[in-house]
């Protein structure tokens, strides 16, 4: 019985020593497997900070908005904005897996827009006013929200630059700094925005002589990589306020100002703002 006891006691004091020489490998497993699972997180990740907050905040409103119609199309609508909160809360979308994009780790506000990214949007207008009048009235860009009713303010910070603070969808707004980077007097004005900008973008206006003497012809070119990319874009449509339709609309309010010194409001009333008190 004694061998047997001694037997027992060193077999005990061997698994007790084998257990302790297994706990640090066993925590050391764990640990290492907890940091796979985050680099493969990490990784599936393809979405950029900008656009994750803003799938989620859109894609709530829009979930939202879609369970308050109460048919199918609400219902379609619930469950695209159920996808974009998803899509904020993961940082991962399929369709950018699918077309190889990835906007995790771009580092943000980089000046302009990015190859291939932006949308692109291009509208004009004939104004029956001279070139020289319609370039110095744009050139004070603290005009503009004057008919461009998207932009909430602009304020000019020196010759060539500007602040500008825009309405975004769901109440919010996005803001960006801006600089001139060509121009020429009575023809041409073009800029793009600067770093850190909330939605970077990039523009020009020409203004050219109508044909028959019948006024100026005032062309807007556009490009811009909205919050969220296109799903942003898309998002930013179904609330009406989505760019091709913005430009349309603010050429013919600025057309309206031009010619009549004044802005329509709302059918057959007019604000009675003078285009020349901005000047």
């Amino acid at each position: 019985m004694c061998g047997n006891s001694l037997t027992g006691k060193k077999g005990i004091k061997k698994m007790a020593t084998r257990e302790t020489a297994l706990a640090p490998t066993a925590g050391a497993t764990g640990s290492a497997n907890r940091n796979k699972e985050m680099q493969r997180s990490s990784a599936s990740q393809n979405v950029g900070q900008t656009e994750r907050y803003v799938s989620a905040i859109g894609g709530g409103a829009l979930a939202l908005y879609g369970l308050t119609r109460g048919s199918l199309g609400g219902i379609a609508l619930a469950l695209i904005g159920g996808s974009l909160v998803y899509r904020g809360t993961t940082g991962h979308c399929n369709v950018y897996e699918a077309m190889g994009v990835n906007t995790a780790h771009e580092k943000s506000g980089a000046a302009s827009v990015a190859g291939n990214r932006g949308i692109k949007v291009e509208k004009s207008v004939t104004v029956n006013r001279p070139a020289a009048e319609l370039y110095r009235y744009w050139r004070n860009f603290e005009n503009l929200p004057r008919f461009m009713d998207h932009l909430e303010s602009v304020r000019n910070t020196s010759e060539k630059r500007s602040h500008w603070v825009a309405k975004a969808p769901a109440g919010t707004t996005v803001e960006w700094d801006a600089e001139v980077i060509n121009e020429k007097e009575n023809e041409l004005i073009a800029w793009r925005s600067l770093e850190n900008a909330d939605v970077d973008n990039a523009g020009s206006v020409r203004f050219q002589e109508a044909p028959g003497g019948r006024g100026t012809e005032v062309r807007v070119s556009l490009e811009y990589d909205p919050p969220g990319g296109v799903i942003g874009a898309a998002i930013a449509k179904l609330f009406g306020e989505e760019p091709n339709q913005q430009v349309e609309e603010d050429l013919r309010r600025f057309k309206q100002v031009m010619e009549a010194g004044e802005r329509p409001t709302t059918e057959g009333q007019t604000s009675g703002r003078s285009a020349t008190s901005g000047k």
